[in-house]
């Protein structure tokens, strides 16, 4: 044909009817969408499933297609581009749907196992006098420093680090034997 490439060759204006139309689209740009969808896509398979998919949508709506050869280039680009960062998403949304779901179960180990740890310190509180319940209260749970916990008891700072070690100590004691550990271990 003359020496020029099949592409410089055709008509500028593609044929109105919209079956002719496409099929000049895909004759003249079928393989450099290939080429580019090759290198989006991991698979040869699904490099094509690009492709095709690319020109049903040029198939689905021909007049959206501009005229001349570097416009409807483009726009096949576009759309493969498109198609592909739109199958990167859903991938995207999957993995973290499909991670989500398997900390799922462990999420609902890791609350029932703090649900339980919880009850058991405060049934291990409970047995604390009073006052020191309240003092590791204040400060272990509510942060309180030791002059705020003193000056709201009405007791000096001394003696709410005595409830507090005893507390801590007594705790640790409870706490163990609950657990099974004897206090040979400690």
């Amino acid at each position: 044909m003359n020496g020029l490439p099949m592409v410089d060759a055709l008509p500028t204006m593609l044929p109105d009817h919209a079956t002719d139309r496409l099929s000049v689209l895909f004759d003249v740009h079928y393989e450099r969408l290939y080429r580019l969808a090759r290198r989006l896509a991991p698979t040869e398979d699904e490099a094509r499933d690009l492709v095709q998919e690319t020109f049903l949508r040029a198939a689905r709506s021909p007049k959206s297609v501009p005229a001349g050869r570097t416009s409807e280039e483009a726009w096949l680009v576009r759309v493969l581009v498109n198609i592909r960062r739109d199958d990167w998403r859903k991938a995207a949304v999957r993995r973290r749907h499909e991670e989500e779901a398997r900390r799922a179960p462990r999420v609902n180990r890791d609350h029932d196992a703090a649900v339980v740890a919880r009850a058991t310190i405060w049934r291990a509180l409970d047995i604390l006098s009073p006052r020191r319940r309240a003092v590791i209260v204040l400060h272990e749970l509510e942060g309180q420093t030791i002059a705020a916990i003193a000056a709201l008891l009405g007791i000096s700072a001394v003696t709410v680090r005595w409830h507090l070690s005893f507390g801590r100590r007594d705790l640790a004691r409870i706490l163990g034997s609950r657990l099974g550990e004897s206090d040979e271990k400690r």
